[in-house]
């Protein structure tokens, strides 16, 4: 997010340019808008009509045909504004409701084609309040003031021709007021502005603070965290408050600034047209004209000044959107580093040897996390990656699943370069299961088949009677059709276990066991660990693991330390050679 907002000219440019495609819709609301406001602005001619004919009839005798055929005409000009009017607000509501539509959907899509360091660096909290809050605040402005400033443009140079046709005079002793009013309206504007940019910004803060704290609320309590947290929300809340009310005190200036201008105008029309009436240059029809010009003067400056507001946020929370869309994408498949496309391959019948050839990598530049780190799984092999916090093994993981791209070196399944295999591809050839378990709202069999979906309800709970969650699942009101929500009490391992049956029916070749039994008691881990090892049977596994008990059965174990592999071998070769493994695997069993 940047600390300092573009002008608002470019944002509201290129959310126009952005819209192009509703052209055509856009070009009709306008004729309405158009069309109706003329009809309107024409209604103080005849008004002027009607006083001098009203007047003239005093001394001799009222010409009722002529009143009522004006009164017709005026009937009928408020009833073709009322048509048009409405067309324009359904028009209006079908671009907005659109546009909002469109930039929802281009956010979500843009979150899957963004790099994993874009979430490295950003809040949730954040990209939750640019789709909802900055999306809503363009659509809420399309819908309201759109129309009011097509309505105000119209209007203005409407009344003014008529202004000017009727008594240049009183046309610029009219302007002399409305002049000063859109001068210090601009002044407001400006000032406004950085205000309306730091409320979004700050809105965006106060998000993911509350994402933050009520996602982890449980480690908030535990460390009596919340009176520090609470402070942090209330500095945060007063940052916002502080913001809003200085964005909302300045904007609220220019109503009551128009009004008074408004005020200063017909005042001045009825002292100069009184003068004008006294020497026989204009009649008093003129003035009730030009009272009435007037009115519809400064409506349309009103609701220009309320639309220049809402245009200040709209303008904010346009370069949060844009700043997001615009974000630097992954390279798309079958494109390089340098633009050059290239052919891809295809993994078909993937057996599950994995290679890692001089890998280099560092989640920023000149900061090396892997250092020419170099491995070999055989098809079905069970290869465990051990090592303190920090030496790589969650980042080697990244790596093979296209989640990172690599600074140097290959990677490789069953011979192939996963540089030249689609994502999509190359992650249908694994399953997960990790330390965060994660379950969506939804039926256990949702849950269980997500990696699946085409999974057959018989195939789901065979997945589940093999790791044990099966007894638990029938007795739950729905059995496998029972929504998980908020108000179903699951344990941290039965979670696991349905997220082993996940990995299960996805029957995957290579299999990813990440931190899997580092949230469960000892007793559940034994239960978690025999569905695992089920789950591992005739797959290549690569298991994390910081309980060294877990892996003892490993073909492989690798001992990473800063990037490198300081070791390897199986459990008791390991031991044997009393190193870094042995001390590690020891110091978990020696008091």
């Amino acid at each position: 997010m940047p600390e300092k907002a573009k002008n608002l000219g470019p944002a509201l440019r290129k959310l126009a340019k952005d819209s192009k495609r509703f052209t055509p819709i856009i070009v009709v609301a306008i004729t309405g808008t158009s069309i109706a406001t003329l009809f309107t602005a024409l209604a103080p001619g005849y008004f002027k009509q009607l006083t001098d004919l009203m007047l003239a009839g005093f001394k001799t005798g009222i010409d009722f045909q002529a009143v009522n055929k004006i009164l017709l005409i005026l009937l009928g000009i408020y009833l073709l504004n009322m048509v048009f009017t409405q067309v324009e607000g359904v028009l209006l509501t079908e671009i907005s409701q659109r546009i909002g539509k469109d930039l929802r959907r281009r956010i979500s899509e843009k979150i899957n084609r963004l790099p994993f360091k874009f979430f490295d660096n950003a809040t949730y909290g954040d990209i939750i309040s640019r789709v909802a809050n900055d999306v809503d605040a363009i659509a809420q402005t399309l819908n309201q003031s759109l129309g009011n400033l097509f309505f105000s443009v119209v209007m203005f140079i409407s009344v003014l021709v008529l202004m000017f046709y009727t008594s240049w005079i009183l046309a610029l002793v009219a302007l002399g007021s409305v002049a000063i009013g859109m001068s210090l309206t601009t002044v407001i504007m400006k000032k406004s502005r950085k205000y309306f940019v730091a409320q979004q910004k700050l809105l965006g803060e106060i998000n993911g603070h509350i994402e933050e704290v009520f996602s982890n609320h449980q480690v908030v309590k535990v460390y009596n965290g919340f009176g520090k947290e609470l402070e942090k929300f209330r500095a945060a809340n007063d940052n916002l408050y502080n913001a809003a009310w200085k964005a909302g005190w300045v904007s609220s200036l220019m109503m009551p600034i128009m009004r008074f201008m408004g005020n200063l105008g017909y005042l001045s029309v009825a002292v100069a047209g009184g003068i004008l009436v006294f020497y026989g240059q204009i009649t008093f029809g003129v003035i009730v004209a030009f009272t009435l010009y007037l009115r519809m003067l400064n409506e349309p400056l009103q609701q220009f000044a309320q639309a220049a507001a809402n245009l200040q946020r709209t303008g904010a929370a346009t370069e949060r959107i844009f700043e997001f869309l615009e974000a630097e994408e992954i390279l798309p498949d079958g494109i390089s580093s340098e633009g050059v496309p290239y052919q891809l391959q295809s993994l078909g019948a993937v057996k599950g040897a994995v290679e890692f050839r001089n890998v280099h990598f560092g989640y920023e530049p000149g900061k090396t996390v892997i250092n020419n780190f170099s491995a070999y799984a055989h098809p079905g092999q069970k290869v465990a990656i051990v090592g303190p916090t920090g030496a790589g093994k969650t980042t080697l993981v990244n790596l093979l699943m296209r989640f990172y791209e690599l600074e140097s070196g290959q990677i490789l399944v069953d011979g192939v370069d996963i540089t030249y295999v689609s994502r999509k591809n190359l992650r249908e050839q694994f399953c997960m299961v990790l330390q965060d378990t994660w379950l969506f709202a939804g039926s256990v069999y949702e849950n269980v088949a997500y990696g699946r979906p085409t999974a057959t309800l018989e195939e789901v709970e065979a997945a589940c009677k093999t790791v044990g969650i099966d007894h638990f699942i029938q007795a739950l009101p729905q059995r496998y059709h029972t929504v998980l929500d908020d108000n179903t009490q699951l344990s941290v391992g039965q979670k696991q276990l349905l997220t082993i049956a996940r990995a299960m029916v996805q029957d995957a070749p290579i299999l990813i066991l990440d931190e899997a039994t580092s949230s469960v008691d000892t007793r559940t881990e034994l239960i978690v660990q025999k569905a695992m090892d089920q789950l591992m049977r005739g797959r290549t596994s690569f298991v994390i693991a910081h309980r060294l008990s877990t892996i003892k059965n490993a073909d492989l174990i690798l001992v990473m330390k800063d990037g490198d592999i300081l070791e390897s071998g199986n459990h008791s070769c390991l031991l044997a050679k009393g190193g870094f493994y042995a001390d590690l695997y020891n110091s978990q069993f020696t008091s």
